[in-house]
């Protein structure tokens, strides 16, 4: 007889999970996703300042070659140079500040002003602003 009820309990199947076991894995996925969150938040600002900066690459070089050109920063400066050549438009150039180029990627606007150092270069400062701007290299955020 004592065979058979063993039997019997070798034979009963699980009817599931325990509720102790259950707040268990809420738990852990609740801690999990407080840590996350945040976290992917961050991630993602970064990655619109750095596509805010990135895109502007372009046209650093059109702003180097004006300076170079006409010694000037201006962006409204003039659209040939001494050979009658057309210089290019410089997108994303604000004539308001010499030389500052600006671009905004979901919210999130970058900066990027030249000055003139005394060996001839130009020095590229760069500025992030808007609501969540994280800092990236090479870039501050403004107050």
């Amino acid at each position: 007889m004592k065979a058979m009820n063993l039997n019997k309990a070798l034979n009963k199947k699980a009817q599931g999970f325990t509720l102790i076991e259950l707040m268990i894995v809420v738990a852990i996925i609740g801690i999990l996703a407080a840590i996350a969150l945040p976290a992917y938040q961050d991630y993602v600002a970064k990655a619109n300042a750095t596509n805010a900066v990135a895109s502007m690459s372009g046209s650093k070089v059109k702003v180097g070659e004006r300076y170079s050109v006409e010694s000037t920063l201006d962006c409204t400066a003039a659209a040939t140079n001494p050979a009658g050549d057309a210089l290019p438009a410089i997108p994303y150039c604000e004539g308001t500040v010499e030389g500052a180029i600006t671009n905004e990627v979901s919210g999130i606007t970058a900066t990027l002003t030249p000055t003139a150092a005394a060996s001839g270069e130009l020095e590229w400062a760069c500025t992030l602003s808007g609501a969540g701007a994280v800092p990236i290299k090479n870039c501050t955020v403004a107050p």
